[in-house]
């Protein structure tokens, strides 16, 4: 078979305007101090500012419980759960951190300057107060099976989100509670710890 007669030739042909279309929408730059900036970008940054100013700073009233909760100071023995402090911590920061993120800071360094440096921490100081909220919607919405096994993610706030909504909006939130229930209980099996 050749190159582009195949069915993901098909399938990236069928959904080629839509991606074009939607990536346009959330890609699209708005001049912001001589500088075109995508608005998601702007968007992230609101978002960030709003949850830090409306949680009164919990990046910086949380890190000293944050270290106590790492260093073991609540743990409990006979506490349910799958696992500790420590081990939640690492999986949140891997999912967070990675390779690139690393690598993007040496970019950033030597094309911005030491400049970079500085919006480089005060995207990590906003960034903070983004990541509690996501860490506690994903708290706030876990699910726990017969056998114990918790389960919990994005789809599942997600879920709960589109159910809650389905008076005000029905047939967006019929389609949101239909796609992130099916992507919920098809990645579920995938969000278990390894053994």
């Amino acid at each position: 078979m050749q190159a582009g007669n195949g069915i993901d030739a098909a399938i990236d042909a069928a959904f080629q305007p839509l991606a074009s279309a939607l990536s346009r929408v959330v890609f699209y730059t708005i001049p912001v101090g001589g500088a075109d900036v995508p608005w998601i970008v702007l968007w992230l940054i609101a978002g960030a500012v709003f949850f830090t100013f409306y949680l009164r700073f919990i990046n910086l009233r949380g890190f000293g419980h944050a270290l106590r909760l790492v260093r073991g100071d609540f743990t409990k023995d006979d506490a349910p759960g799958e696992v500790s402090h420590y081990q939640a911590l690492a999986t949140a920061v891997s999912g967070t951190v990675g390779v690139g993120n690393i690598a993007h800071v040496a970019v950033a360094v030597s094309v911005g300057g030491p400049g970079a440096i500085f919006w480089i921490v005060v995207a990590g100081f906003l960034g903070m107060s983004t990541k509690f909220v996501e860490c506690a919607l994903a708290v706030r919405y876990r699910e726990r099976d017969e056998d114990g096994t918790v389960a919990g993610g994005p789809m599942y706030a997600g879920r709960a989100w589109a159910v809650r909504s389905l008076s005000t909006t029905p047939p967006a939130s019929c389609s949101a509670a239909s796609a992130s229930a099916a992507c919920s209980r098809r990645t579920r099996p995938t969000c278990r710890p390894l053994p």
